[in-house]
């Protein structure tokens, strides 16, 4: 049996175990995004609607169901919604009834953003996804469409579709900002583990894509579109990259030398 081929099989989990403390070792090490520093006021407000809210507990539940379909895990989209939420108070301005409604729809927004994330073209099958789940629930249609439009818009590198009015448009473009932030320090200390883990992809073959994987995170540095993200998100970028550099370099210390592709 080839050497390659033995490492495969062999693979083991503390194999993963290793990689996922580095990267989480290395990102305490880079520190905190500036964003939840600076803007804990606003962050903590959308985290406390997003507990209390029984429509957001309504689609969690939904998403839950879902499992290994979402791609990048649970985590990722609560995250997202969260910081949708923050953004929405923070460009609003005051969080009253009118804005509160609007954090809902972010919320909703960003649970089932990734709703159909494992398939080809997934911004457009789960705003179509969204659509269906969420004709159940006590929304007006007008808010339904901004949350299915912010779906269709919110994957990188494709073109973004005007929204119908300010608050959708508002929703649409911090929906992409809020997702975008993932791919800062997340993207090494869970959303790659969470990808790569249930489909068994050795480290070994992670490897040689890794440094070609951060030239595509650095593109998305300046792709922010709401105010806030554009102030706070090249930061997320920047801390990410960091850490991917640092993580590659460790891997590569710990033995990882890549399989050749």
């Amino acid at each position: 049996m080839p050497e390659s081929e033995r490492k495969v099989r062999r693979l083991p989990d503390q194999e993963y175990r290793r990689a996922i403390d580095l990267s989480r070792k290395i990102a305490f090490e880079i520190g905190t995004p500036r964003f939840y520093r600076e803007r804990e006021r606003e962050a903590a407000l959308s985290r406390k609607l997003f507990a209390a809210e029984p429509l957001v507990a309504s689609a969690l539940r939904i998403v839950e169901d879902r499992g290994d379909c979402l791609g990048h895990g649970l985590s990722h989209v609560q995250k997202v919604a969260a910081d949708v939420g923050a953004l929405i108070l923070i460009e609003e301005g005051r969080p009253d009834a009118r804005v509160r409604r609007r954090v809902l729809l972010a919320h909703l927004a960003g649970l089932l953003h990734d709703i159909r994330r494992t398939e080809k073209d997934h911004a457009e099958r789960g705003a179509q996804e969204a659509e269906k789940i969420l004709l159940s629930f006590p929304l007006r249609e007008d808010e339904r469409d901004g949350i299915t439009g912010a779906i269709r818009n919110h994957e990188a590198f494709r073109p973004c579709r005007t929204a119908a009015g300010p608050a959708a448009q508002l929703l649409s473009d911090a929906l992409y900002d809020a997702d975008k932030f993932r791919w800062g320090p997340d993207n090494f200390t869970e959303t790659i583990w969470a990808m790569i883990i249930p489909r068994r992809i050795p480290l070994q073959t992670l490897l040689p894509r890794f440094l070609t994987g951060l030239e595509g995170i650095r593109k998305i540095r300046e792709s922010f579109r709401t105010a806030t993200g554009r102030e706070y998100g090249p930061d997320f970028i920047d801390r990410g990259l960091e850490i991917g550099l640092r993580l590659h370099e460790a891997l590569i210390k710990d033995g990882f030398k890549g399989e050749k592709q």
